[in-house]
């Protein structure tokens, strides 16, 4: 195939899965602005804030010309590769092979029924060598398979042709570097299954990593929901003349995940999602669906001024994550009740499990959703045992914080205009795409201007600021209180119940602490990694067991024995009851509650 347009080819082989090596590489046409080709592997994957090394999979690199002589090349830095032209090269081809067995929705995985692709996990870039301009060309994807796969993915599909009885290559094609790094492509033997909604291609393409065919009835029933949370989106923010939207879902044991792309999604969760009366999974599962799918609008078109060009070599910091990630939580759940797809009692409960996550922590009080928020390169995907008490998700607590501005700026303006939006009104004037945007890209103090804007917000800056940038607990019990809502302990929650307020886990037959709730009687009494070995002289069999122990035992004074670093010691506290947070919504709530989760689709 010829190179489109003067842009890049690149090229992957997935016909050796039972190794799990993937063949991968580039061709580039001159010119050449030097004889030294350096290619630079990103480390940065859109949408996971954490720099990985993707080099460090590679293997068996060769670089050679158009008259087949091999080129010299070495190593630059952690993830460049510099290559040695010869003044007489005209077109220079890399090759390498990869190890792809890292089963996540950020990375590459090819076993011998699929292939998960992922550009930033595949492809070196040219640094130097030639003319930067070209980058934003045309660029050509070539993937060979297994002659029974089929692909799914956003790129622009231009020709396929079987190689031999058991190959096939497919030929792609998309216009300038972010289009192809930030795509996604799955081969697998799966039907793609493809619906047209508000005259919009969607695309679905399933893969189960144990073989498993998923419950025809539930399958569907997934994909009737898709339709109507796609629907949900378009009520808001109106039908997008961008191209096919694809949804690769991926069903595994116990793993769980999802990344946005530009016009699709990577969607990971446990099969049993999948399987009739399993409805805290299938739950689990449409949310997961409905966040991706928000995330096109909100980050992949409406970004924060830094996220414009991307820089894939290094971190990129913005103080707003608690919008682009715990704003997009928030809404994407009300899309599912909204839409039907979820009811009212199921938007009750995963409100629970949210609000059970909030009030274990205490972190609020020692870190803004800002700082968060800038953070989470060096927090999020690192936490530990202690992280709960210094730190904060700007994902679940920007979700709570974006409830307590919907219900505030509503409450402002007699509940016609809410957060929802003011997302659309920002998407309408600073997202890529929008025919009125005023500039790309927005800063704290565009959201903030945008909000003085809306009805009702003319006076919410100190509001906003409040919520974002000060380190305290929302009031979402004040929130609540105007649907005539009132947060109010769990059932199982008894009031008087022991608590030793940690979290435990069963290893080797020991029951070990792996973490600390806010107040715990054995913060300053033990460390992580300390087996409790007995209470009262009674030997803990499981943490049921121990459960049973203290059970009734509120305001006793006990003795637990604790084994620390093969040592044994005993510690002495006073029992505490259980704390008694408001975790569950008691209420049928007013005519404004049904307000707020009913469709915005036209009857």
């Amino acid at each position: 195939m010829s190179l489109p347009s003067s842009g890049i080819r690149f090229h992957a082989d997935a016909t050796n899965g039972r190794q799990h090596h993937l063949g991968a590489g580039l061709t580039i046409e001159g010119p050449f602005t030097s004889l030294q080709l350096v290619l630079r592997f990103p480390r940065w994957v859109p949408g996971s804030y954490f720099l990985r090394e993707p080099i460090q999979h590679m293997f068996d690199f060769s670089a050679t010309d158009d008259a087949g002589t091999e080129l010299t090349w070495k190593r630059v830095g952690v993830d460049g590769i510099s290559v040695r032209l010869r003044k007489s090269s005209k077109t220079v081809r890399i090759d390498y092979t990869l190890l792809a067995k890292e089963l996540s929705v950020r990375s590459n995985h090819l076993d011998t029924t699929h292939l998960h692709l992922m550009p930033p996990f595949t492809w070196f870039w040219p640094e130097r060598g030639i003319d930067n301009k070209r980058l934003e060309l045309m660029h050509g994807v070539d993937i060979t398979a297994p002659l029974t796969w089929t692909p799914a993915t956003q790129l622009n599909l231009d020709s396929s042709e079987d190689l031999d009885d058991a190959s096939k290559q497919w030929h792609f094609s998309t216009e300038g570097r972010d289009l192809v790094l930030d795509s996604i492509i799955e081969v697998n033997p799966n039907p793609t299954i493809t619906q047209n909604i508000s005259g919009r291609p969607h695309h679905l393409k399933w893969w189960d990593s144990g073989g498993h065919q998923p419950d025809s009835t539930r399958l569907q029933a997934f994909i009737d929901d898709m339709e109507r949370i796609a629907k949900e989106h378009y009520a808001l923010f109106g039908v997008p003349d961008w191209p096919d939207y694809t949804t690769v879902l991926h069903l595994t044991d116990t793993g769980r995940g999802g990344l946005e792309h530009m016009n699709s999604q990577t969607s990971m969760m446990p099969r049993s999602c999948l399987f009739p009366d399993h409805a805290d999974e299938y739950r689990d599962l449409v949310s997961l669906f409905s966040h991706e799918y928000l995330h096109q609008w909100n980050v992949k078109r409406l970004r924060p001024k830094s996220f414009l060009d991307y820089d894939l070599q290094s971190e990129t910091h913005t103080d707003l994550l608690w919008w682009f990630e715990g704003a997009t939580s928030w809404l994407g759940d009300m899309m599912c009740v909204r839409s039907g797809a979820w009811s009212e009692e199921d938007w009750r409960l995963d409100f629970e499990r949210k609000m059970k996550r909030h009030t274990a922590n205490n972190g609020m009080l020692r870190e803004s959703l800002a700082e968060s928020s800038h953070d989470a390169w060096i927090h999020l995907y690192r936490s530990g045992p202690y992280t709960r008490e210094n730190q904060i998700s700007y994902y679940l607590e920007g979700e709570l914080a974006l409830l307590c501005l919907d219900v505030e700026l509503r409450r402002r303006n007699n509940h016609t205009f809410g957060a929802c939006d003011l997302m659309a009104e920002l998407v309408r004037l600073y997202a890529i795409d929008s025919p009125e945007s005023e500039e790309l890209g927005v800063e704290y103090k565009d959201i903030r201007t945008t909000l003085k804007t809306c009805p009702g917000g003319e006076a919410m800056g100190p509001y906003l600021d409040r919520l974002v940038k000060h380190r305290n607990h929302p009031n979402l019990q004040r929130a609540l209180s105007a649907f005539r809502l009132k947060l109010v302990p769990h059932a199982s929650d008894k009031e008087g119940k022991g608590w030793l307020g940690v979290g435990l886990k069963e290893a080797a037959g020991r029951v070990v602490i792996t973490t600390y709730h806010a107040g715990s009687p054995l913060r300053e009494l033990t460390q992580v990694g300390d087996e409790l070995l007995a209470i009262d002289g009674v030997r803990i069999k499981s943490v049921s067991h121990l459960k049973k122990l203290i059970a009734g035992r509120t305001a006793d004074e006990l003795t637990i024995d604790v084994v620390h670093e093969g040592i044994l010691s005993t510690v002495s506290l006073t029992l505490p009851a259980s704390p008694q947070h408001g975790v569950s919504l008691k209420g049928k709530g007013n005519e404004r509650w049904r307000d707020w989760i009913k469709t915005r689709q036209a009857p």
